[in-house]
């Protein structure tokens, strides 16, 4: 195991260590480059044709200036006119450097002298120019630059020197952590005892712990099954309490009225108006009762999806519940704005989308003030996904309630039904048939100021 530990510890870093110095090497070469062609950039910048003659003379002594970088004096057609080292020289005009800087003004290159028999860096412009634009007199400049790989081969000693130390480290650190690798062996088995996951850092020690893994694995999914329909069970039971406390409660109101004034008639005591009155509050609350049993039915049935939906024309079925209402909107003088984009489908069930949209203008209708407005747009948002808006000007929701108001028999009367008439079932629809479909439905509401209901009719969720 020391073995298997040093060898790989000494490899690793030899491969790092070599990495380094050869990225080192062209980081330090890139930067000497850079630093010569600033450098050979001013000394043309500070060139004169006025100090020095343009021949082998002139080259030479500007050369001596600059410290012996040779010194190249050319024409617009690439004949050397003088140069600093060489004589006699041919004509350069297919130089890469020589081409760039008569097509650009300047140009620089990287590369092997045969005459210097060493790597150069060369660097031309242009310093004069005729009548129509063409060069008429160039300069180079240039000098001996080391090679990428000479670079590297230069910080080889100094790799050497840190791989003998890295090796020092490694022949430690192996001794140092074959110590250490005995302790997983002992966690193995404490791991195992107290079922938590094993994880063996050698292959040996994989096929056991696999199988005590497995093993608990088996047992913790046992463990989190039962706590799931342990979960769902109490869930299950705590809603269906609820709800029969909530039936319980909103039928207690009429069955109430019904059994108070069916005993009145029953005493014989009450004259013939009193008997009309006691026998329309029993019709009324009867009806009451009958309507809120139809509602409970309905709720429960919104998750039957036996019947496969249709493409369902939206703007039509608007308009529609819009006709149905007016009696009602009528009644409380309420104006209704509408803006009802043709042609708007949803793909759905039609009593489904009549019976949301229905739901939202009704509650508009009953939580609104007399002689209050309602706004109902249909459209489509810049995602091209329908959109239903639904807005009162009616009493608002409280911000604490802004949640509440699509729980079930939830009304913002805390009478449960009193004047407005509501049974606390109708936004609870609306948020049921939002969930089945997978479509957002959204709130905003200020206290005294109205809400407004949006519904965004997206692709259903898989």
């Amino acid at each position: 195991m020391k073995r298997r530990i040093f060898w790989i510890s000494l490899c690793v870093m030899s491969i790092i260590l070599l990495f380094f110095a050869f990225a080192a090497s062209n980081l330090f070469y890139e930067e000497r480059i850079e630093s010569k062609r600033t450098e050979l950039k001013h000394y043309v910048d500070i060139f004169s044709l006025s100090e020095y003659t343009w021949d082998d003379e002139g080259a030479r002594l500007y050369s001596e200036r600059l410290e012996a970088a040779r010194v190249t004096f050319l024409d617009g057609k690439g004949n050397v006119i003088g140069d600093s080292k060489l004589k006699e020289l041919s004509n350069h005009a297919l130089r890469n450097e020589v081409q760039a800087a008569i097509q650009n003004g300047e140009g620089y290159v990287v590369r092997y002298s045969e005459s210097s028999e060493a790597e150069m860096l060369y660097y031309c412009k242009v310093l004069e120019r005729d009548g129509v634009g063409a060069p008429t007199k160039l300069i180079r400049i240039s000098v001996k630059v080391i090679s990428v790989w000479r670079a590297f081969a230069d910080s080889i000693p100094a790799y050497f020197a840190f791989l003998a130390a890295g090796l020092i480290l490694c022949i430690f650190f192996s001794y140092i952590a074959t110590d250490y690798l005995i302790g997983p062996v002992r966690q193995l088995a404490k791991d195992a005892a107290s079922s938590k996951e094993v994880s063996p850092k050698y292959p040996e020690l994989k096929p056991i712990g696999e199988i005590l893994n497995r093993r608990n694995e088996e047992v913790q999914a046992q463990f989190l099954e039962l706590a799931k329909e342990k979960e769902s069970a109490e869930k299950a039971q705590e809603s269906k309490n609820e709800f029969i406390s909530n039936i319980t409660h909103e039928m207690n109101t009429p069955l109430t009225s019904i059994h108070g004034y069916s005993e009145l008639l029953a005493t014989g005591e009450l004259d013939a108006e009193e008997v009309k009155n006691a026998a329309a509050v029993i019709v009324k609350q009867s009806e009451r009762l009958s309507g809120l049993i139809a509602q409970i039915i309905n709720y429960n049935r919104l998750d039957d999806r036996e019947l496969s939906d249709v493409e369902v024309d939206l703007s039509s079925t608007v308009h529609e519940v819009l006709e149905t209402l007016s009696p009602d909107i009528q009644k409380r003088k309420i104006k209704v704005t509408k803006e009802i984009c043709a042609d708007v489908k949803v793909t759905s069930r039609y009593e489904r989308l009549h019976e949301l949209v229905g739901n939202l203008v009704r509650n508009a209708i009953r939580y609104n003030k007399d002689s209050g407005e309602i706004f109902v747009r249909l459209d489509r948002t810049e995602h091209d996904v329908p959109r239903l808006v639904v807005r009162d000007t009616g009493r608002g929701i409280a911000e604490e309630n802004l949640e509440r108001v699509f729980d079930r028999f939830f009304t913002v009367d805390k009478s449960h039904g009193g004047k407005d008439g509501g049974y606390g079932l109708g936004l609870a629809v609306v948020k049921k048939i939002c969930r089945n479909y997978g479509w957002i439905i959204d709130l905003q509401s200020t206290l005294g100021e109205g809400s407004t209901f949006t519904v965004l009719f997206g692709e259903r969720r898989k």
